[in-house]
């Protein structure tokens, strides 16, 4: 028996818990288990002729909103070539309106509904052994199926698994190669977040701190660069938390780091004490604001202590070691486009490393799904099902949004620009307006469809810069040179940046890694510029150039940025009074 899983993954460096969690679960059934993960980058005829070949004898099917295409036409595709070969589906996409699903795919023989393992186990015990005595699918919960009459029969819900009797699926890296390892303490979530599909499952379950720290040790002795926990609040439980940490803590192998979706405002002061001493690197923490808007945070029925998050972050950030990334959703009920760029600046100023901002996903199960009419939820047809319009917000509107996230994701959460934005910053009234009409500019010039280098970003960046007269011009030309060489040793050098060959001496004297350091004079301090969170007015050109050394054998582990150190005047370093 060849029972196949089926994974389309959104890129190859992500992995599919999901798949490896149900064939560790039905372990008796292992050697008849295969899987099958791909990415929605290879072409449908490519993954079918790939699963066809397999020669499959049951195939399940793994359904999000970024794979959901695929295997809707996979599947009609597959029934053609293999109409013998019942197909099955499971995962969000399908758990919550199965019956209407299965009338639109009548080839599917049925849905796994919610959390699948032990419900795969008896499928494959079905398939393998009481199907060939004539058992009966009906009998299997947690499953919507055909009956032999044609009808749709929902089998009892199947009640939730003890999480210690969750298999643990790594024991093989080899397949995780170069890929994203996600690993699960948790399942459920206590709050109720009017969006999200984790508010649905409210019994919150723990996995044994004994086994956590076996399975965590196995991540540390294999040296495993990261680990994504899938913790929908990893910080809910004040002692789990804290014991893991603790563990982090004394086991560090100096290579892992370990992502966390957190709470900010749940973190108490014994946890930021614990988490200031970890390693700079180890962790990095995915924090969920959403929205700042009072009105908002209520209607969506969020639990969140705004004043004590921002306390939280700030404190994180003066401690330098932890990379922090802030979440923000457009597109949520009674928030229109005044109180969203509000938010944006709240967010903005309190200086994450990355501030991704998206846009509200209705999806399938969710509190704002069941009540979209009320919110005049106007969204697309098809995943990822993206919100278009509300009763507060219009289409014109979230356009202008986008606008702005593009400008955000490439000037600000790359990390290549930050000197540049902090001078940016000063020419505009709020952070929106800044990236928004950066925005505009690369509409108007007809950017946005195309692909530029990180060099004619720059050249872009320096034409919006010097249409709109910005002062201090010669200023961003030195703070996009610092900003070019803090990320690389730049094969060519910025057109835009002045001749040095008269340091060439200099240079040899300093730059003894070759290739690995760079040496470069600068008119502003930029040490000053660096130093400050944001900048309040201009820094003043100084009378004579300091030099700059760029170490790239030793980077920033939360930026990833050389190491940078100011080794003294062009006078200096000529007559050997300062250096290195």
């Amino acid at each position: 028996m060849n029972i196949l899983l089926i994974a389309i993954n959104a890129k190859y460096i992500h992995s599919n818990l999901a798949v490896y969690s149900l064939r560790a679960y039905a372990k008796e059934y292992r050697e008849h288990i295969h899987i099958a993960e791909y990415t929605i980058n290879h072409r449908v005829e490519y993954i079918l002729k790939e699963i066809y070949r397999q020669k499959p004898q049951v195939l399940c099917f793994s359904c999000y909103i970024w794979n959901i295409r695929y295997v809707k036409e996979l599947i009609v595709e597959l029934h053609k070539l293999l109409p013998k070969v019942p197909i099955w589906v499971g995962g969000p996409e399908v758990s919550y309106e199965p019956e209407y699903f299965l009338e639109r795919y009548p080839m599917v023989a049925g849905v796994m509904v919610g959390e699948g393992e032990a419900t795969f186990q008896e499928l494959c015990s079905y398939y393998m052994e009481e199907g060939n005595r004539g058992g009966n699918l009906e009998q299997i919960s947690g499953l919507v199926v055909r009956t032999a009459q044609g009808m749709l029969s929902r089998t009892p819900a199947r009640g939730f698994l003890n999480m210690d009797n969750i298999p643990f699926c790594y024991s093989q890296l080899e397949t995780f190669q170069n890929r994203i390892i996600y690993y699960e303490t948790s399942r459920g979530c206590p709050f109720s977040c009017s969006y999200c599909l984790s508010s649905i499952e409210k019994d919150l379950r723990l996995r044994s701190l004994g086994m956590v720290k076996e399975e965590l040790q196995f991540f540390l002795d294999h040296q495993v660069p990261q680990i994504k926990f899938v913790d929908r609040t990893f910080n809910c439980s004040h002692s789990h938390a804290m014991e893991i940490w603790r563990y982090l803590k004394e086991h560090d192998n100096g290579v892992t780091n370990f992502h966390f979706e957190i709470s900010a405002d749940l973190l108490t002061e014994e946890e930021l004490a614990l988490l200031e001493t970890l390693r700079k690197g180890q962790v990095q923490f995915e924090i969920g604001v959403q929205s700042t808007y009072g009105p908002t945070i209520k209607e969506i029925h969020r639990n969140m202590n705004l004043s004590r998050l921002e306390t939280v972050v700030e404190r994180i950030r003066q401690m330098g070691n932890i990379h922090q990334h802030l979440d923000l959703i457009a597109g949520l009920p009674r928030e229109n486009f005044d109180t969203f760029t509000q938010s944006f600046g709240q967010v903005y100023q309190m200086k994450p490393q990355q501030l991704q901002l998206g846009f509200l996903k209705v999806l399938k199960g969710s509190y704002l799904y069941e009540n979209r009419e009320e919110y005049g939820l106007v969204y697309r047809e098809y995943p990822p099902y993206e919100v278009l319009r509300t009763d507060w917000l219009s289409y014109e509107e979230i356009l202008k949004i986008k606008l702005a996230e593009e400008m955000l994701e490439v000037y600000s959460n790359s990390g290549q620009f930050e000197l540049t934005i902090k001078v940016l910053e000063l020419a505009v009234d709020h952070p929106f307006e800044l990236f928004y009409n950066l925005g505009k500019f690369y509409e108007c010039k007809g950017f946005l469809a195309m692909s530029h280098s990180r060099l004619r970003r720059c050249e872009i960046l320096l034409d919006y810069i010097k249409e709109n007269n910005f002062p201090c011009q010669e200023l961003y030309k030195e703070t996009l040179t610092f900003d070019l060489y803090a990320r690389e040793n730049m094969k060519s050098r910025p057109k835009w940046a002045p001749e040095v060959a008269e340091f060439s001496k200099l240079r040899k004297q300093y730059c003894k890694n070759g290739k690995l350091s760079h040496l470069e004079p600068f008119w502003y301090d930029m040490e000053a510029v660096r130093g400050t969170k944001t900048l309040t007015a201009y820094p003043e050109k100084k009378r004579e150039r300091a030099f700059y050394l760029f170490s790239y054998g030793q980077r920033d582990p939360l930026t990833g940025q050389a190491q940078i150190k100011n080794v003294g005047t062009v006078s200096e370093l000529e007559n050997g009074r300062k250096g290195l």
